[in-house]
């Protein structure tokens, strides 16, 4: 009869562990989500295309396979990547043990002891021997769902760093793909200063000739000897940019200072002019910090929860069995068992109001979790909106400077051709070519804008992570 009332007991108090759980159940915050994003061309306007260039991967969004090799180099090695998945196994750790607070802890144990007493006025010596096998199980039940709610805690951490791993990702490729870029328009600037100091020594032969055959002034020559030193100072710095760009790229890429390969030139990388943005609701599922942001938010809610079960008793179920005998051979005889069963419940009484300041530190948090993700999805939101009029106005402003390259190009010609002519001095020459050497490397500059405004575009849609 004892035993079907342990038994009862048992299944009982098992049956209250799955009962209510105290604390606010989640409940996703309203946020403002825009029609359509500002910064759309007019031709994108008005559309609400359900695909998004953020939707691409990225060995699709870059098609130099030099700068993918470099992309899944870094994927592989870069610390930052190491460091969140390390997070990731952190949290996925904690998540185990808070599963492990709702289960029993069951402990087994063993234990031999003799032990002789001296012989005394009044006593014989005695010789004593015990022998002992038990088996314990302790129990807190999670009536109020503390550690239910502990647990809802430590899975949304464990999703947070999962997106936190994924928003690293985003980020590097971005990064791998901009610092790229900027070493192929380095590239760029050195080559055209380097052909425009072949060009401009080649003019400074002919003024030589010029002044030697008294055709024109020493001062023509100094001013050509003043292209040609503009030219060449340029390279050192330009060469040393490129080096320390390599540097940084290597440092990215998870290796110590080293080379980089060179894929496509700057002005041959494939983006298309107009890139589909896509629903702007989409972007509160795509972007990995949002969605890291959320997780952060259940977490802290359901911390809430943990707080205020500290309101109600503390239900634990305690229970131990075994053999205890004075000889191993009658250890597991039936006269030798032995068992406790119990259980107790404890009722907070007075804590000096630090339950209470727990449950407001947790709404606290809680609230800060949702400014936070709030203010998240607004930013997310401009962040969109920034790249997109960044790339259309990059665009625009890499045409006119192409117009204006080739407009200083033509008037050099022309320049060159007057003071072959007679028609002018060399300071027309100096002015000319001083203006088209700048729009050159003004242009390359554009080109890279573009295409850095192209990578920013990506990011901001929630690309490169997949």
């Amino acid at each position: 009869m004892n035993a079907r009332k342990a038994t009862f007991g048992v299944v009982f108090f098992a049956l209250l562990s799955v009962g209510c759980a105290v604390g606010p159940n989640y409940k996703k915050p309203a946020v403002p989500v825009p029609p359509e994003y500002r910064g759309l061309s007019p031709d994108q306007a008005g559309k609400s295309e359900v695909a998004s260039f953020g939707d691409q991967k990225w060995w699709d969004a870059f098609q130099d396979e030099t700068l993918s090799d470099l992309i899944r180099t870094a994927l592989k090695q870069n610390y930052d990547v190491g460091i969140a998945a390390a997070r990731i196994l952190e949290a996925r750790a904690a998540l185990g043990i808070s599963r492990a607070d709702q289960l029993p802890s069951v402990a087994a144990g063993a234990s031999a002891t003799n032990e002789r007493f001296p012989r005394t006025v009044a006593a014989p010596s005695v010789e004593t021997s015990a022998n002992q096998i038990s088996l314990a199980l302790a129990w807190e039940l999670d009536f109020w769902g503390k550690f239910r709610r502990a647990t809802e805690s430590a899975r949304a951490n464990l999703l947070s760093q999962e997106w936190a791993q994924r928003q690293v990702i985003s980020s590097l490729v971005g990064d791998v793909a901009s610092t790229y870029f900027q070493l192929r328009e380095l590239d760029l600037e050195l080559e055209i200063s380097r052909q425009t100091l072949a060009s401009r020594k080649d003019s400074l032969r002919l003024t030589e000739l010029l002044a030697n055959g008294g055709a024109t002034s020493m001062l023509d020559v100094r001013q050509a000897e003043q292209l040609v030193y503009t030219a060449a100072a340029s390279i050192p710095d330009l060469e040393r940019r490129i080096e320390q760009q390599e540097n940084f790229i290597s440092i990215l890429l998870g290796k110590n200072p080293q080379a980089i390969a060179r894929g496509r030139k700057l002005v041959d990388q494939p983006h298309a002019l107009e890139v589909p943005a896509g629903l702007a609701s989409s972007l509160l599922e795509r972007r990995p910090d949002i969605r890291q942001a959320e997780q952060q938010l259940i977490a802290a809610k359901a911390q809430i929860g943990v707080a205020k079960a500290g309101y109600f008793p503390q239900i634990s179920l305690t229970a131990s069995g075994g053999y205890q005998s004075s000889a191993l051979t009658g250890l597991f005889a039936g006269p030798a068992g032995l068992w406790t069963f119990g259980g107790s419940a404890v009722q907070p009484v007075f804590e000096g109001g630090r339950i209470r300041n727990r449950v407001r530190f947790a709404r606290a948090r809680a609230e800060e979790a949702t400014l936070l993700y709030q203010r998240t999805v607004q930013q997310a939101f401009r962040d969109v909106s920034d790249a997109l009029v960044g790339y259309r106005k990059s665009q625009e402003f890499r045409i006119q400077q192409e117009q204006l390259t080739h407009a200083a190009e033509e008037a050099t010609k022309l320049s060159n051709m007057r003071y072959k002519g007679g028609a002018t001095s060399y300071l027309e020459v100096l002015d000319s070519d001083t203006r088209y050497f700048a729009a050159q490397l003004n242009l390359a500059q554009a080109e890279l804008n573009e295409l850095r405004a192209f990578v920013g575009l990506y990011s901001a849609l929630g690309g490169g992570w997949e």
